[in-house]
């Protein structure tokens, strides 16, 4: 490769001016003008941190409300649930051989693939059986795992060549660019659950109005997220990731050569947990607390509310915890906070459940006197 050279000594003005590279004979060289008789190479990698964060807003509002409904929904036979159990089983499995896979078809066709799944779910839940949620399930598993997989490299890849393309530290150009992404795709949960909380409606016994409206919303969704996603530029990541793996035994190994290492064997208890807390709050926290209180419909309140609550609390605890030098005290925390949670719903909401009936059946009697 060439020498780089920069076009204007302001940083604020470099960061704005796109970087047009011309290649003469075997070296490139900046040229601030496009008029040049080589081929300009026009690349915003800004832009495309834009483009990508919105695009997985729009997918993820969509998909993290439809989720939090499965087992409120579809709990006929537990087909909500046990279609996410099947989801997540083989999302498990496929991410095994995600990065091949991305490797393969490079970061951008893997997003615009990884979002195929999301809409067939989406899809799947307008007419919801064993037959369509079950395939739609397994298929969702895979391009999960390419898109997440996906996803992280085409970031990593923009920041590299943003910060070489203008001579800024790496480290902090991944940063910004990180916390651009997470900060907006934190809204995910906000958004979605609020386009449940008005479109869906409690009818008649167990049944529930505006189902089809809400998920035919959300398929518009996913179309604009899969539209936007192929508007991003297509990235060389060769240039920055080399293959650790040559064979497929390899690849195994690199894959299970982890959990060898006795920090990751100890950290497996919290990362089993914080599955296991998900599966509560998607299933059994929607179905089994929230819809007897408030409805199906408040489903999507609730879990709005969980939703800020989440972002926040991850903005001030990324803050309170920069300048603990010990891990232990931070998962001593965050263990008390779930212990006290779980507890208070395991004893103190059924005594105020119990309250409450008492309280119904003695507010009947007086009525009945009256």
């Amino acid at each position: 490769m060439g020498s780089h050279s920069h076009t204007n000594d302001n940083d604020s003005e470099a960061e704005a001016a796109p970087l047009v590279v011309s290649v003469h004979g075997g070296g490139a060289s900046s040229d601030p003008d496009p008029s040049s008789a080589s081929t300009p190479r026009i690349r915003n990698d800004t832009r495309d941190v834009h483009i990508l964060s919105l695009a997985f807003l729009f997918v993820f509002s969509a998909y993290g409300a439809a989720q939090n409904l499965q087992s409120t929904l579809n709990n006929d036979g537990d087909l909500g649930t046990i279609s996410l159990a099947i989801l997540y089983l083989s999302f498990t499995l496929f991410s095994i051989i995600a990065s091949p896979v991305v490797t393969l078809l490079g970061s951008k066709t893997a997003l615009v693939l990884g979002t195929s799944g999301y809409l067939l779910f989406i899809a799947a839940n307008l007419k919801p059986s064993w037959y369509t949620m079950a395939p739609a399930s397994v298929y969702l598993g895979f391009t999960a795992s390419i898109i997440w997989v996906g996803e992280g490299t085409y970031l990593t890849t923009a920041a590299l060549t943003h910060a070489e393309h203008n001579n800024l530290h790496e480290a902090t150009v991944i940063g910004a660019f990180n916390g651009e992404f997470w900060g907006m795709f934190a809204g995910h949960q906000v958004i979605g659950n609020l386009l449940s909380l008005a479109l869906l409606r409690d009818g008649q016994g167990d049944g529930v109005t505006g189902k089809n409206l809400l998920f035919t919303v959300f398929l518009v969704c996913m179309i604009i997220g899969i539209v936007m996603m192929c508007f991003l530029s297509k990235r060389d990541e060769k240039m920055h990731h080399k293959p650790t793996y040559t064979s497929l035994a390899s690849l195994l190994r690199s894959s299970f050569a982890p959990l060898l290492d006795k920090r990751m064997l100890l950290i497996i208890p919290l990362i089993a947990y914080s599955g296991l807390q998900q599966a509560f709050v998607w299933a059994e926290y929607t179905e089994k607390i929230v819809t007897p209180a408030l409805g199906i419909s408040g489903v999507g309140g609730a879990m709005a509310v969980y939703g800020a609550a989440d972002a926040i609390c991850s903005l001030v605890a990324g803050r309170l915890t920069s300048g603990v030098h010990s891990i232990t005290w931070i998962v001593s925390i965050g263990t008390f906070l779930q212990a006290f949670v779980l507890l208070w719903l395991l004893f103190g909401y059924r005594f105020v459940k119990a309250l409450n009936s008492i309280f119904r059946r003695q507010h009947q009697l007086l009525l009945s006197c009256i």
